[in-house]
């Protein structure tokens, strides 16, 4: 089509050619809307609040994230302050989808407004909306705190003044993971977009304002766990600071970050203060911080705390080490790799590298094979067949051809793996490769549940994946979860992925215990979870967590087969008549059992109709122990009338695609525009230039052989990943 280009059409063209790698997302509603935002001129460090029509507006309402965390041993406390700032001329109500460790015992909130501290109250769900939308009519500041799943939260502010600030502190605990002399700190920063599967609601109404997704017949509540996204060409208006305070008890070794980098002050041979070497760092990753603790063998613990409400304990047991040979019996083993949109680039790579190296593994005797899903499911063989080299080779020619596109139809490939598994008489072995990004992880999870014959594996491929579901299919299906970080340098990402691999086998042919069971040999304790231990598969320690009714000292039993063998190990247990330190045992205690409880109904929860008694029972231990819940929430609501008048401007924080991804597959298509002129030379006298515009996949690329990340670094106010 003839067009006038003016004297800078050439470069024009030669700009848009190089920076061809960088996708627009057209969502079903606002496609148009989001390239015009893109065009408009946004410094870098600024996010503006997009309108309806996608159309920059002012600044956004959180200014910054600030974390800092107290680690003793295998116990974490973290608190993060959330700083909000309306940069508007009217009173704004801030809404924000944040990720939470899903471990974590979220017990205590305040609000800071103008010096004024207010301390969170923990009420019934409805009880706490209900006092937030009286505050908001009366002009009151108040701030409410929702648990959406275990690891998303809405954090909402309202009547925030024009020029004003308020600054909501949240506080949680947790145990902290535990394998081969090295502890592990994760922090999640940014809410991957979730796959929302399912036939909209026909009477879907909007959910408290919230209108970027409608709720479904899978995923009713879609709208509270879709955060709006930032256009690709920019970044977070919004940093975050990070500081781990580290006090082991033992000499620290190596310290080191996986995806960030960091500052070290040591104080001592165990003591250490880390941070964010970055002030402004953009959250679009998760920190996850590992330290070794002197190549010591960390010895079985028992802590115990004692007070008005009873007596709370906690055992962190360690496995026995590895020893014997592999278990060289013949194994199925099927494997599962989510080949959806959001898996588009540099993760697929990473996960069919990861895969390969599986299969390689595989011995002659052992039976397998390959399932693959994004909107369908494929199925490579009618059944299990054994791993001869032609069909490894047909598994390779497979893998080969696939590349990440479509929605994530999870359920149908969870289904397939595991379905025919109930009517045999061995034990499959099921390994997922996906980021785990959908709405129904609590429908899936159930359905894991319901095929006991099943050991499931999941590995996580990516650098802010759904742990939830990720770590609750592999404990439901007894097995593990491994997670394979991105963008760290191709030896780097080659190693990771060998070292997942070789991990794997490692599990699957050699656990270090099973059949696991406890003896407490008359100790009067009750409530302990978890009801049934795990098998050990790798260098963890398995933490036991209950209740205790009166002082007592004694020999508790652990049982299980260790290479065949039947295998013993007596604990000394001291459980005191009074101990006030270890108060957050308690914390810990209400968590895991709130957990056991979810697990009874997690269709129920899914759908919105828990099980009365279940629901019940999770409010109950909410409201007593002060913590976060499905059902419970924390409300702050500030005495003085501060915002009398009309409702105010409701703003969500938009957040960030997940580093690492190349595209946004919520619903959506990714593509990437192509402009080549047909032309040698442009005719100066009259100015015209042909030119052809055509769409291609983002993995049709001629990228020659770069990540689409690095392409879109070229473009201004691009975000460096």
């Amino acid at each position: 089509m003839p067009f006038r280009p003016g004297a800078s059409l050439l470069l024009s063209l030669l700009f848009l050619a190089a920076v061809c790698g960088l996708s627009t997302f057209l969502d079903r509603s606002s496609a148009s809307a989001r390239i015009s935002a893109a065009n408009d001129k946004i410094t870098q460090g600024q996010l503006r609040i997009l309108d309806s029509g996608g159309k920059p507006g002012g600044l956004c309402p959180l200014k910054n994230t600030d974390v800092k965390a107290e680690v003793s041993g295998f116990l974490a406390r973290v608190t993060l302050t959330q700083e909000f700032h309306n940069p508007m001329g009217e009173k704004i109500e801030a809404v924000y989808l944040f990720p939470l460790p899903q471990r974590s015992a979220v017990d205590q909130l305040t609000m800071d407004v103008g010096g004024r501290v207010i301390r969170g109250e923990i009420k019934r769900r409805e009880e706490a909306q209900r006092l937030f939308a009286q505050a908001r009519t009366e002009g009151r500041v108040a701030a409410l705190l929702d648990q959406e799943r275990p690891n998303l939260f809405t954090q909402a502010v309202t009547n925030i003044m024009p020029g004003a600030s308020v600054k909501v502190t949240i506080s949680y605990i947790e145990t902290l993971p535990y394998e081969d002399g090295v502890y592990e700190f994760t922090f999640p920063m940014v809410v991957g977009p979730r796959y929302i599967p399912g036939k909209t609601k026909p009477d879907d109404e909007p959910d408290d304002g919230k209108q970027a997704t409608a709720g479904t017949d899978q995923v009713p509540d879609a709208a509270r766990i879709t955060p709006p996204r930032m256009p690709d060409e920019m970044r977070p208006g919004h940093d975050v600071s990070l500081e781990v305070a580290i006090d082991t008890g033992v000499p620290l070794e190596q310290i080191t970050s996986e995806l960030h980098e960091i500052e070290v002050d040591r104080d001592g041979n165990h003591q250490a203060v880390v941070r964010l070497k970055e002030k402004d760092t953009i959250p679009d990753r998760d920190f996850t911080l590992r330290f070794g603790v002197g190549g010591m063998q960390i010895a079985d613990a028992v802590l115990a705390h004692r007070g008005e409400r009873g007596g709370y304990f906690t055992l962190m047991l360690q496995p026995p080490n590895r020893a014997g040979a592999q278990d060289v019996t013949p194994k199925e083993l099927v494997f599962v790799l989510d080949t959806s949109g959001s898996m588009s680039g540099l993760p697929i790579e990473t996960a069919k590298r990861v895969m390969r190296l599986a299969l390689d593994g595989l011995y002659e005797h052992d039976t397998f094979n390959l399932i693959t899903f994004a909107g369908d499911t494929q199925i490579l063989f009618d059944k299990p067949v054994p791993a001869t080299k032609e069909n490894l080779r047909k598994a390779d020619q497979l893998l080969e051809g696939k590349r990440g596109g479509g929605g994530t139809e999870m359920m149908k490939a969870i289904r397939a793996a595991l379905a025919d598994t109930d009517t045999q008489d061995h034990i499959r072995i099921v390994c997922f490769l996906t980021d785990g990004e959908v709405g129904n992880d609590l429908e899936i999870i159930n359905e894991v549940q319901r095929h006991p014959k099943a050991r499931v594996f999941s590995f996580g491929i990516g650098n802010s994946v759904n742990r939830f579901l990720l770590d609750k299919m592999a404990e439901q299906g007894r097995g593990e979860a491994e997670y394979v970080f991105l963008n760290r340098g191709d030896q780097k990402d080659t190693e990771a992925a060998a070292d997942a691999a070789r991990r794997f086998y490692e599990r699957v042919r050699s656990p270090l215990l099973t059949d696991i069971s406890v003896d407490w040999n008359g100790l009067p304790v009750e409530d302990v979870y978890p009801k049934r231990p795990p098998d050990l598969f790798s260098a963890r320690p398995l933490f036991i967590t209950g209740r205790y009714t009166g002082a007592a000292s004694g020999v508790m039993r652990l049982r299980g087969k260790a290479a065949g063998a039947d295998f013993l190990r007596e604990i000394n247990v001291d459980l005191p008549e009074s101990e006030e330190r270890h108060a957050s045992l308690a914390s810990l205690w209400a968590r895991t059992r709130i957990d056991d409880l979810m697990a009874q109904d997690y269709r129920g929860l899914q759908a919105g109709n828990m099980r009365k008694d279940v629901k019940e029972e999770i409010t109950r231990l909410g409201l007593d122990y002060r913590l976060m819940t499905q059902f419970t929430s924390f409300i702050a609501v500030d005495e003085v009338v501060t915002a009398p008048g009309e409702a105010p401007q409701r703003i969500e924080v938009p957040v960030a695609a997940p580093n690492g991804t190349t595209m946004i597959p919520a619903n959506g298509r990714n593509y990437a525009v192509m402009v080549t002129s047909s032309a040698a030379t442009i005719n100066t006298e009259s100015g015209e230039a042909s030119a052809t515009i055509e769409d291609r996949r983002l993995d049709e690329l001629p990228l020659n052989m770069r990540q689409p990340t690095e392409l879109a670094k070229l473009a201004p106010g691009a975000a460096p990943t």
